[in-house]
């Protein structure tokens, strides 16, 4: 097997209020059709979709791996995005025995990590 990707399918309370905050997060969209459209930033991406099923949404997790969390932290401070959309919540930069991270929520809840090894065994 050939792996070229792993895109994982993300859920959205208010489709739009989604969309947007995910530009403003810094990723490119392709819009799919009405109620779907492609994430991507660096080659990495998501699909994200106008479904919310309550109980999906509040267990999706998504970890994505950056080079320099405290630079990543700074950058999602000073986007401001809790101030610009109701929800939304930066919460600071944890230690933890394989690394450090930090967190954002999404409008819908969806919880993001912002991760980076101490080595590169993940």
């Amino acid at each position: 097997m050939k792996v070229k990707s792993i895109r994982a399918f993300v859920g959205a309370k208010n489709f739009e209020i989604s969309r947007n905050f995910y530009r403003d997060l810094g990723f490119q969209e392709n819009e799919l059709g009405p109620n779907m459209s492609y994430f991507h930033i660096n080659g990495f991406g998501f699909y994200l979709q106008d479904a919310y099923v309550k109980d999906w949404i509040d267990n999706t997790m998504v970890f994505m791996e950056v080079d320099d969390v405290l630079q990543c932290y700074n950058d999602l401070q000073r986007l401001n995005l809790s101030d610009k959309y109701e929800n939304v919540k930066l919460v600071a930069i944890r230690e933890e025995h394989w690394g450090k991270e930090c967190f954002l929520h999404d409008p819908s809840g969806v919880l993001w990590h912002f991760g980076e090894f101490y080595n590169s065994e993940k």
